[in-house]
């Protein structure tokens, strides 16, 4: 599993007009490359009027599946600087699709490449990008004597609490970033005297917000 990873939350879309050119720009998480296809054909035949569905996507835990299509724009002015675009994000498993509406006005290849380019920034930022950090999940029991001092370490340490249970003892749920988990134990077992009764858990991902960018911003 890699330690960290950056994602797309879910769907999203928005659209911006450049030059009179309609420009719709679509999001989604996939995990396998008919997932993205299928996904690709929705929007096409949602919009089975437009002037392109140009589209592209990147899979895999190394990004070993990437495709791209500039659907009868300019060679490499629409597909490509969508995929180099998911790419500078740095998002996996993301497909996007940005849909054009013929304005009337010629872009040029600059002017295609900077659309498409801003296309698939509102649409990650419309789906919202996610890292998502590998954690140890770790329960901690202890009796009720010891509860403030271990709920007190935990604040002080900011620690992400995903639950708490209150029977004949206390038994608290951390997550933990994976690599910590060691000190973490051994710190909770100094403060409480080896009074706790530790649990390691399984492993899993926590998602943490951030900002799309564009080709400028990188």
């Amino acid at each position: 599993m890699l330690q960290q990873y950056k994602t797309i939350a879910g769907y999203g879309e928005d659209e911006i007009v450049i030059e009179r050119s309609r420009f719709i720009g679509y999001a989604k998480r996939v995990t396998s490359e008919e997932e993205a296809a299928a996904f690709i054909a929705m929007i096409k035949k949602k919009h089975w009027d437009a002037t392109h569905n140009c589209s592209a996507f990147v899979i895999g835990e190394n990004d070993q599946i990437q495709r791209s299509s500039d659907d009868g724009e300019p060679s490499g002015t629409a597909g490509k600087p969508i995929l180099e675009c998911i790419k500078k994000n740095g998002v996996k498993d993301t497909a996007v699709v940005v849909t054009r509406y013929f304005g009337g006005i010629k872009l040029g290849a600059g002017g295609l490449v900077r659309a498409y380019t801003a296309g698939t920034v509102i649409a990650l930022k419309a789906a919202g990008i996610v890292v998502h950090t590998l954690h140890q999940k770790i329960s901690v029991s202890v009796d009720y004597t010891w509860w403030g001092k271990v709920e007190n370490e935990l604040r002080i340490g900011q620690q992400r609490v995903v639950g708490t249970d209150y029977t004949d003892k206390v038994t608290v749920h951390v997550l933990i970033p994976d690599g910590e988990q060691d000190d973490f134990v051994a710190h909770l077992t100094d403060v409480t005297n080896g009074q706790a009764h530790i649990v390691l858990g399984e492993k899993e991902y926590v998602e943490v917000p951030v900002e799309a960018v564009g080709s400028e911003d990188v």
